[in-house]
């Protein structure tokens, strides 16, 4: 399909504020790269400077090599898939389908193999004759995919496509990008708020936060090794535990509580001791077992996994709340005592908030 560059990329407004900051990312033929962060982060932003309906403030982009920086967006070959579907209501799947190649005055067979061709692929033979009102939010959704495939565009974008969607569409549809992608081999980039949508569906995930990228990489990547703190806090559900720890002596010391370290962990550190780091813990590497003392204060039972919420000792503070995910079943109550044990442990720099790793 096609290759995407983005070169030291800004938007500045005309009032002056900045949206997005040095964008940088270079997209594979065929990667499908999710956008993903908080509302105001600048991922649509830099989703819509691609697409040409934003100016580029400073910055290149290149499309196959080619410099596109300042190319009108209806030449630019790419085509977006909106949240709100942006389907017109008089006429049929079909005739939606098929507008934008009508519009060039394609010819007419040409069309109708291809409209067919994306409908099969979607799911939606059965449904050509219908108008947007007689369908789903879910086959709305794919009507919009089905009217980006027939274009046969470089490249795909998707502006937080599944927001409209109730949880279970969500599922179902996310499915269908996921084998849309496979079966096309299109190049995709696609901007979510959605954490589950990012892990899923993405090759390379690009978690932005107030205009900046923070890191780029697999849903691994970021799962396991988050560069910062910020990409641990947002990136992970429930959300990490954060906790200042004091470093020393081969432990941990927090509010409430003093784990051990092993001897990798402790050479890791070896340049904070004495020193005032962060420790997180993700709820699911947090297990019963005979380390922080807890008191329980809501239990929610999730089927094969339980979130236990409470605080770290006898401690009210916000700095002492602590979210485990547990395996099975569990029946705490409010005011029961457990001790947990922490599996696996994220450090990092308190003034900087950037990981610490070992060598870095």
């Amino acid at each position: 399909m096609a290759t995407l560059s983005l070169q030291h990329i800004d938007k500045i407004y005309d009032n002056n504020v900045q949206a997005v900051f040095d964008f940088n990312l270079d997209v594979k033929d065929g990667e499908l790269i999710v956008l993903v962060g908080p509302s105001g982060c600048g991922k649509s932003t830099t989703l819509r400077m691609v697409a040409g309906l934003e100016d580029i403030s400073a910055g290149r982009l290149f499309l196959d090599g080619k410099d596109i920086t300042t190319t009108p967006a209806k030449d630019r070959d790419m085509a977006m898939v909106f949240q709100n579907y942006a389907l017109y209501g008089h006429m049929t799947v079909y005739e939606n389908m098929a507008f934008s190649l009508t519009m060039r005055k394609e010819n007419p067979n040409v069309i109708h193999k291809k409209v067919l061709a994306a409908a099969e692929i979607l799911g939606l033979t059965s449904q050509l004759n219908k108008k947007p009102a007689q369908l789903s939010g879910g086959q709305r959704q794919r009507v919009a995919m089905g009217r980006s495939i027939v274009r046969s565009p470089k490249v795909f974008l998707f502006d937080e496509p599944l927001s409209n969607l109730d949880a279970k569409l969500r599922g179902a549809t996310r499915r269908e990008i996921l084998l849309l992608h496979k079966r096309l081999g299109a190049t995709m980039l696609y901007v979510t708020h959605d954490q589950t949508e990012a892990l899923t569906l993405a090759d390379r995930i690009v978690c932005m936060s107030m205009g900046y990228v923070q890191q780029v990489g697999t849903p691994l990547e970021l799962y396991d090794s988050p560069a910062n703190m910020f990409v641990a806090g947002f990136i992970g559900l429930p959300p990490m535990n954060f906790y200042d720890v004091t470093v020393g002596g081969g432990t941990l010391t927090g509010e409430g509580f003093k784990v051990a370290l092993t001897p990798e962990e402790q050479d890791t550190l070896k340049a904070y001791n004495g020193k005032t780091i962060v420790l997180g813990v993700r709820p699911e590497d947090i297990v019963v077992g005979t380390d922080v003392a807890v008191t329980v204060t809501t239990n929610e039972n999730l089927g094969m996994n339980t979130l236990v919420h409470g605080h770290i000792g006898n401690s009210k503070a916000a700095s002492a709340k602590i979210t485990a995910k547990l395996k099975g079943w569990s029946d705490y109550k409010n005011g029961d005592a457990v001790t947990f044990s922490f599996k696996r442990k994220h450090f990092f720099d308190k003034e900087t908030t950037n990981a610490i790793r070992k060598g870095e």
